[in-house]
């Protein structure tokens, strides 16, 4: 029987001593055969629950060995799991389980109680490091469970993804779609089970899950494993590792501690930066202090990692690279779809073996965005150089990425819009020098009040996940708008431009 992504990335390291997770001093915090062990057990458990091949299982844990364990358990088993953000609310959770259809739904112990609500629409069990009641059944369970077949175009996963019309969308992502992408960036980044990888990313997202975990457990290279970024153990983790993957946030902050220097950096050799774009300025101040060049690279959620600067060449600030092998790319007018010429902006479209199944239970959506020959429609706006390299210009769609995290407008104003005084809201990404972009929210007032801001921020505490609340807020007269009255948020993002410049 075959399993592509467990015979790939798990069964080469079952029963092995060898390092599989290490601390930040560099010594063994998980071998691979105690996390085999760990999966095993997790994976007869979910059996024992009745869960068969091709159900959900909804995941909203805290970074630990044991949610990645139950990820692999989960593949071992043939079940589609759906990681979740963290930050998200018990509504937002309920929209999610309840539209994928997730049979299971597994939530940190303290929240456990909190979210017993969701019960109404998934079986709801607990897991942590420390334990919880998925743990406690687990303990009972073999280690060794048996592998489920699966062809590779079968789902392994689903990713939420946002746009800007209507709700999340779940991205339909298969066995083949993430060994195919894992596949490449072994090969483009040039990792081996030589390396030692820093793992400061979230679990719950494409880059920390897809794109890290995958990297390493197919190289068979350890992770030093960091719950979250932490500068002081990011820092003490650097002399052990040989490389890092991170968001912008994560170079910035190292750059502003003097302590970070080059002989700290000594021995990395890859320092790999994502989801959000980085500055050009923190690119050269990175290679001046450290004399490292971070290589950027683009991905979406539908189709993980398209483009990467190379690791032998040009690595360009302000680029992602060229397409990566097995990708193809072009840049197209977004009326007619023609492929436009060299050094024209466009929309991005590509094709691969990397990109998504579809959109669950939306076919209209998916007919939209996917087209009959493969092409996936990314709505990014982008152009490609004389030398193959693509610089993103902006977006077609108003999604804001924050720090990596994907921002749906329209959540927001709909909450906005709903509190006392207000007529309408506008909600727009500004650049920021941290997260890359953060969100403004302009408020127009109805005639004659005045709205409450504090009281706007408590609606959205009590509504939506922290990382999507508005970094600022400001009343307005009016929206700017075109002859058909369509709000032009491309204005509203020249005006709050420099908003958050320090």
């Amino acid at each position: 029987m075959t399993n592509p992504l467990h015979d790939a990335l798990f069964a080469p390291y079952e029963g092995s001593d060898t390092p599989f997770l290490l601390n930040p001093d560099g010594t063994v915090l998980l071998t691979n055969a105690g996390f085999s062990a760990m999966a095993g057990r997790f994976a007869n458990t979910l059996t024992a629950m009745g869960l068969e091949p091709g159900d959900r299982v909804a995941i909203q844990l805290e970074k630990s060995p044991e949610t990645l364990a139950l990820v692999a358990a989960c593949i071992r088993s043939g079940l589609v799991f759906l990681p979740l953000n963290t930050g998200y609310t018990e509504a937002e959770l309920a929209y999610f389980i309840e539209n994928s259809g997730a049979r299971l739904f597994l939530c940190d112990p303290a929240k456990h109680e909190a979210l017993k609500g969701i019960e109404q629409l998934a079986r709801v069990e607990s897991l942590s490091d420390t334990g919880g009641s998925f743990a406690g059944l687990a303990e009972a369970q073999p280690s060794d469970a048996p592998v489920v077949e699966r062809a590779p175009d079968d789902l392994a996963a689903f990713l939420y993804t946002s746009g800007t019309t209507g709700r999340s969308k779940g991205a339909m992502i298969s066995h083949r779609n993430l060994l195919a992408n894992a596949q490449t960036l072994v090969e483009a980044w040039h990792f081996t089970e030589s390396d030692v990888l820093l793992h400061a990313l979230p679990i719950f997202h494409t880059h920390g899950l897809f794109v890290a975990c995958n990297v390493a457990l197919l190289a068979g290279a350890p992770m030093i494993w960091l719950p979250k970024f932490d500068l002081e153990k990011v820092l003490q983790s650097l002399p052990h590792a040989t490389a890092m993957m991170g968001v912008p946030t994560f170079y910035t902050r190292l750059l502003d501690d003097p302590r970070f220097n080059g002989a700290l950096a000594g021995h990395m050799r890859l320092f790999i930066s994502g989801s959000a774009p980085l500055l050009a300025e923190t690119h050269r101040a990175f290679e001046a202090r450290t004399g490292h060049r971070i290589l950027e690279r683009y991905g979406m959620t539908e189709t993980n990692m398209l483009t990467s600067n190379p690791y032998d060449g040009e690595r360009v600030a302000g680029t992602v690279g060229p397409p990566l092998p097995g990708v193809e790319l072009k840049v197209c007018d977004p009326e007619s779809g023609e492929e436009l010429a060299q050094g024209e902006v466009g929309m991005i479209e590509v094709r691969g073996e990397n990109v998504f199944r579809g959109y669950w239970q939306m076919p209209e959506k998916t007919a939209a965005e996917l087209r009959p020959n493969g092409w996936f429609i990314t709505g990014d706006l982008g152009v490609m150089d004389s030398k193959g390299y693509v610089s993103i210009v902006g977006r077609g769609k108003d999604l804001i990425i924050s720090g990596g995290y994907n921002i749906y407008p329209k959540e927001i104003e709909a909450v906005i819009d709903d509190q006392p005084g207000v007529l309408e809201s506008a909600v727009i990404g500004a650049p920021h020098p941290d997260f890359g972009e953060s969100p403004v929210a302009v408020v127009v007032p109805l005639p004659g009040a005045l709205p409450d801001l504090a009281q706007i921020e408590t609606a959205l505490a009590g509504s939506l996940a922290r990382f999507k609340h508005p970094r600022h807020m400001e009343l307005a007269r009016a929206l700017p708008r075109n002859t058909m009255g369509k709000v032009q948020k491309a204005a509203l993002r020249a005006q709050f431009a420099e908003v958050f410049k320090p």
